[in-house]
């Protein structure tokens, strides 16, 4: 047993602690000492590297645990079925050979072929598992790898879900997985925020879209948090997965893995592409539409190749800049709604306000067409990957009223949430379940037209005839009244502009003021 493992109540937190929630609605007892006491074993290996030992190990832990839980049924009731991999694939069950069992490789854990043994295991599970070709990594055994390490790693490991029934095992596993995603992307600061998006921001995106059926699709899907996410709702709203089909793409080989396994772990079966082209150049589902888009593009990339796509059909509302993917980004995703089709998408401030290369023009050219929803101003500090202040566009397809929704044409929701979230260390914070409630219940109230009010400084519903006199300006804090506007991200001529006009406003309000005092003077001396 590696030393600083945690022991585990019956409940599987750590033992003598209270298990804590955050935003992310994860256990943050075992997890998190999971993740330490994994993190000090590392020595002089770096996150990004690292991350791909501890998750592929943690991979083979979990498709050993459903494997021999499929495998004591199977003996169960007849022993030769048993030996028979498509009983198990049957059940969405990866077939693991006896090489690349866990009990194989724990046995072995402090021999110092480990590292070979562990390579062996990873090709003998992708040749078994047409699903898995390409997705392991198999480079345990280089020289730089410390095998003690390693096998310290695989013991403290074993401890995962130890004792737990099959299904339960699994969840658990599952939640490590994750956490450790989390914890990677956070010791690799701006790099991490490449493959993972923060859980309390896709959280939002979930809650708000509420995808129960259908299909969800992530044009930029990093290491698959969207699609846990998706799951996760539907499972805790009575439904099961398979509800919902997934489908993403992914031009990062090695995140394209990470997604693959992630997605493996929850017991999700997915449709994900990778090439090295991505969605913008090598659309490889461009013949499919979506009930669901969630996206967190890259933000603000200058080098995506636009100068080739200057005609493509997807730019509906406008040609996207040649220097900023931005508008590229969001006209790709309306490309691919279905009819009743909404989509979530996380992008830079800037967005909601540039005037740069004709984005406003395309920005007006959207609202004008009624496919923008829905605009949330979040808090900054809440990415590994940049400070910038990030906002949340919410596009529909149709706006009209259907189902549960009532007729929202020629309307936008804005919010500004700038003000919520909890810092959670020096440089980052994270909100809250209450935070996350609140924005997801108020947009379901204006969405739905139940007991839904405005709230100066936090929501208005917005008529486009005021978004017109904004000139198409889409941040919240302009319509909600919120006093703290420093992260608009607009250029200083427009902040200039905006705030010469409000004090004229302000003036010319005092002058009828000091006149309607002063004939109210005359009237009261007139009558003596």
């Amino acid at each position: 047993m590696a030393r600083g493992r945690p022991k585990k109540a019956d409940d599987g937190t750590a033992k003598g602690k209270k298990a804590k929630t955050n935003g992310n609605g994860a256990n943050l007892g075992f997890e998190a000492q999971m993740f330490l006491a994994a993190d000090k074993l590392r020595k002089n290996l770096e996150p990004s590297d690292y991350k791909h030992v501890a998750l592929g190990l943690i991979f083979l832990r979990y498709i050993s645990i459903a494997f021999e839980a499929r495998r004591a049924a199977l003996l169960a009731e007849d022993a030769a079925a048993a030996e028979d991999p498509d009983e198990y694939l049957a059940e969405n069950v990866f077939w693991v050979p006896k090489v690349a069992r866990w009990s194989h490789l724990q046995a072995n854990a402090r021999q110092p072929t480990i590292g070979k043994l562990i390579d062996d295991a990873m090709a003998a599970i992708e040749k078994a598992n047409e699903g898995l070709k390409g997705v392991l990594a198999k480079d345990y055994n280089r020289p730089a790898l410390d095998k003690v390490m390693l096998g310290e790693l695989i013991d403290l490991i074993s401890g995962i879900a130890l004792d737990q029934p099959g299904d339960k095992a699994k969840d658990i596993l599952g939640r490590v997985y994750e956490y450790f995603l989390g914890g990677f992307a956070g010791s690799e600061g701006k790099r991490g925020g490449e493959f993972y998006t923060p859980q309390s921001v896709v959280r939002v995106l979930v809650e708000m879209l509420e995808p129960y059926k259908g299909r969800v699709y992530d044009p930029c899907c990093g290491s698959g948090g969207m699609f846990v996410q998706s799951e996760k709702f539907v499972e805790s709203h009575g439904g099961k997965v398979g509800d919902i089909a997934i489908y993403g793409q992914e031009s990062n080989y090695t995140t394209w893995r990470l997604a693959k396994m992630n997605l493996a772990v929850r017991g999700i079966d997915a449709d994900i592409r990778w090439n090295n082209e991505g969605s913008f150049h090598k659309d490889e589902l461009k013949d499919l539409r979506f009930d669901y888009v969630l996206a967190n593009p890259p933000f603000n990339i200058s080098d995506w190749g636009g100068e080739r796509l200057r005609e493509d059909a997807r730019w509906t509302y406008g040609a996207p800049p040649v220097a900023n993917a931005n508008y590229g980004w969001l006209q790709h995703v309306l490309w691919h709604l279905a009819p009743q089709g909404m989509a979530g998408v996380v992008l830079a401030n800037g967005t909601m306000s540039s005037s740069q290369s004709g984005e406003d023009e395309i920005r007006k050219t959207m609202v004008e067409a009624d496919v923008v929803d829905c605009m949330i101003a979040l808090p900054g500090q809440l990415f590994y990957s940049t400070q910038i202040p990030a906002c949340l566009w919410f596009l529909a397809r149709q706006k009209t009223s259907g189902g549960k929704f009532r007729d929202r044409r020629h309307e936008v929701l804005f919010i500004d949430a700038r003000k919520l979230g909890t810092l959670v260390d020096r440089t980052r914070k994270e909100l809250s379940d209450d935070d996350i409630d609140r924005i997801a219940q108020t947009y379901h109230a204006w969405r739905e037209g139940k007991k839904y009010d405005d709230i100066a400084g936090f929501c208005k519903g917005v008529r486009l005839e005021e978004i017109r006199e904004h000139n198409y300006v889409l941040t919240p804090g302009r319509y909600v009244g919120a006093a703290d506007v420093e992260d608009d991200d607009l250029p200083f001529p427009e902040h200039f502009a905006a705030l010469r006009t409000k004090l004229e406003e302000e003036f010319s309000a005092n002058r009828k003021l000091e006149e309607v005092i002063r004939q109210a003077l005359v009237r009261i001396a007139n009558a003596q």
